[in-house]
């Protein structure tokens, strides 16, 4: 068996959990390949005995890895998906941050659940990612088009709103004045567009949200459409140029630019832990049930 290994930072007190997790491997005889920054955190800040291999990059991993172990906070897993891509290898998340509706491994449970998964009691949970394409020659999105939670466009360099021209499969739905517009996937319904009063929606269901972010339009609602939809946005506004963010990367883009999103020819594997799902994490991450008035 073949895993790899992602983390950005390195916490003190995270420490212990992944060794703990380590040496668990390495008793299971598995190969272990980590990241190559992640791997300098964990010597700059611990003391490991074996030698392990590491990547670098998307072009040194193949379809040859079971598993792919993320250490972080959701954040993280949204950054190991562009490790990943589309080569289809199991993402399971070691929570080491604060919420966490993707990394759902408890710092506590990690034997347990690496138990879990050696033996085969889970299940694989199929999430959509949305791409981006411009008219613009400049190309300022790269090969990392995609996104796993949600593509916004946003304001840059004033704080007046900006006009967001909004098509849906070629015809006019509306023109947002806002701070942005948020396009997020079921994975993403949770995250930022959640905070801005986007709905809820479970990771199966084949939808994009398009939730305005502060409209100065008060009618203006979050909408919920196929993910089979073609979305046409162009901003403008008094800068000359605004932001695009897919997940946490961040590009600037050219006001008048044609940005066209669509759902991406892949999908990302989630592990869930056999006794999990959707619901559960839902419940224990909102609060949802329980009685707070005391």
């Amino acid at each position: 068996m073949k895993i790899g290994i992602y983390g950005q930072f390195y916490h003190e007190a995270a420490g212990q959990y992944i060794q703990q997790l380590l040496d668990i491997l390495d008793k299971k005889q598995i190969e272990v390949i980590i990241e190559k920054n992640f791997l300098k955190l964990i010597h700059e800040n611990d003391t490991i005995e074996k030698d392990y291999n590491h990547f670098s990059t998307f072009r040194e991993l193949d379809n040859t890895y079971d598993l792919f172990v993320s250490i972080g906070g959701d954040g993280t897993i949204l950054k190991t998906v562009t490790y990943v891509r589309d080569l289809n290898i199991p993402i399971i998340g070691i929570n080491t941050g604060r919420l966490g509706f993707l990394a759902t491994i408890k710092k506590n449970d990690i034997a347990a659940s690496i138990e879990k998964i050696l033996t085969g009691k889970y299940s694989i949970s199929k999430r959509s990612l949305l791409q981006v394409t411009t008219n613009s020659k400049k190309d300022p999105i790269g090969e990392l088009n995609f996104a796993l939670n949600e593509i916004t466009v946003s304001r840059k360099n004033t704080t007046s709103m900006i006009s967001v021209t909004t098509k849906l499969d070629g015809e006019n739905l509306t023109n947002y004045w806002a701070d942005g517009l948020i396009v997020a996937t079921p994975t993403g319904s949770t995250g930022y567009s959640l905070s801005c009063g986007g709905p809820v929606i479970t990771p199966q269901t084949s939808s994009i949200i398009l939730t305005p972010i502060a409209p100065h339009n008060l009618n203006a609602r979050p909408l919920v459409i196929p993910d089979d939809t073609t979305i046409e946005l162009s901003v403008s506004g008094r800068a000359d140029q605004h932001l695009i963010s897919l997940d946490s990367r961040i590009a600037t883009v050219d006001n008048e630019t044609i940005i066209t999103l669509q759902k991406a020819p892949f999908k990302i594997s989630l592990i869930r832990l056999e006794g999990d799902s959707f619901l559960k994490t839902l419940r224990h991450k909102l609060l949802w049930g329980e009685d707070k008035r005391n």
